[in-house]
């Protein structure tokens, strides 16, 4: 595909882009490793992998719980001034942490509450940017977040876990503690790009669009896809350890990431016709076909060529519940709308986990994939709903509405 670099280096080129989007994938890098971070510090001080999991579990509730709420204060007060609160309470956060000060579970709690949801910010401020004739470059947009993310979640446990390998966890969340702190605030200089302020009465007519069906069914997809992430991290552990070759499960996981980033990267270089309710219906229509094999195929070469394929998929309906989530609220509730759909899919992957590992118990790793294959079956149900649903195209008068009066004064000026 000769113009996918095209593509992207051209969007990166848009006045500004480069300047928040880079910062913002710093700090995404820190937020992968963070989780696992904790992991490796509690183990290594405690001995204990249960303690770690109740610290690491409580870090991640907080991060899904806060999230939309500080969300909706960025929506009210501003990237430039709430993004340096949070950044400074987490690296409170951390601290207490790494000097043991409060019990772990306190202060991981706390550390998942102060977590800036950068990928959000920089979502927001994708949608800002490329409003009106523009708007058509926003799924290319967000095909470049989610390869940010597939890199950030690639590279970034793997190096904490080489960190606490060598006995060093402490300097492993130090490290992604820096990212984070180091790329929001970076990000929060970037003013030129900020999303612009609504007022509060437009503020509380927008708040009603977090609760219509088009909204809805996106946060229902971002639950179902965590479901379905959730099911398959335990579903190939298992597989792997119940075949005698624990090292492999790595390779699996490699190879699934790998046609994640190929994906990602196709879709946001392809030029799309059609409408984006459509070829997520292809998606989640993909993904269930491509994963149901996973419940009777044994051969390790079988089921890494299956995985592989899954991972094409995934990155495709990550950008397109991106763009959709952007195009059924106004912009006055963006970031909030964006944090939601990520606190939607953190619960679905923490509920699908313990779910899929009492199947595995009971069944083996055949049964996890068929939980997988599940939550792949309902988010293709979910979609052919929305496509029947007359009201599925309203929402983008949502997006219309919102972008017209709100410009920045150096677009409005040209």
């Amino acid at each position: 595909m000769p113009s996918a670099s095209t593509n992207y280096r051209t969007l990166l080129r848009t006045s500004g882009a480069a300047a928040f989007f880079f910062p913002a994938a710093l700090g995404r890098l820190g937020i992968a490793m963070t989780g696992i971070g904790i992991v490796w510090l509690v183990h290594t001080r405690t001995g204990s992998y249960a303690a770690a999991g109740l610290v690491t579990g409580g870090f991640a509730v907080a991060d899904a719980v806060a999230g939309p709420q500080i969300g909706r204060l960025v929506d009210r007060f501003g990237q430039t001034r709430v993004l340096p609160c949070a950044l400074g309470a987490h690296a409170g956060a951390v601290a207490l942490l790494l000097v043991g000060a409060v019990p772990d579970l306190v202060a991981g709690v706390c550390v998942g509450a102060t977590l800036p949801q950068l990928g959000a910010l920089s979502a927001a401020r994708w949608s800002a940017l490329l409003s009106g004739e523009r708007a058509a470059a926003l799924p290319t947009a967000f095909a470049l977040e989610a390869l940010a993310n597939g890199v950030s979640y690639l590279a970034g446990p793997a190096l904490v876990s080489v960190l606490g390998a060598a006995g060093r966890p402490g300097v492993g969340v130090l490290l992604a503690a820096a990212l984070v702190v180091g790329g929001g605030l970076a990000l929060a200089t970037q003013r030129r790009t900020t999303p612009p302020l609504t007022g509060h009465a437009e503020r509380r007519h927008a708040g009603r669009a977090l609760l219509r069906s088009a909204f809805l069914r996106q946060a229902a997809l971002g639950l179902t896809l965590g479901m379905f992430f959730g099911a398959m991290q335990v579903s190939v552990a298992a597989y792997a350890v119940g075949r005698g070759t624990p090292d492999a499960a790595a390779l699996l996981y490699f190879a699934s990431n790998c046609t994640n980033l190929v994906g990602g990267w196709a879709y946001g270089a392809w030029r799309r016709s059609g409408s984006p309710q459509r070829h997520q219906a292809t998606a989640a229509a993909c993904l269930t076909l491509t994963t149901l094999p996973l419940t009777l195929l044994d051969a390790p070469l079988a089921v890494g060529a299956t995985l592989a394929l899954t991972g094409l998929a995934v990155p495709v309906l990550l950008i397109l519940t991106s763009v959709l989530t952007e195009s059924s609220v106004p912009r006055a509730v963006f970031t909030q709308a964006f944090t939601w759909g990520n606190s939607a899919s953190a619960a679905g992957m923490a509920g699908a986990a313990a779910v899929a590992g009492r199947v595995v118990d009971a069944g083996g790793a055949h049964s996890g994939f068929g939980v997988a294959a599940g939550a792949a079956a309902v988010m293709t149900v979910l979609v052919l709903t929305g496509l029947r649903d007359p009201s599925a195209d309203e929402p983008n008068s949502w997006a219309l509405r919102g972008n017209q009066g709100t410009e920045p004064a150096d677009r409005r000026t040209g």
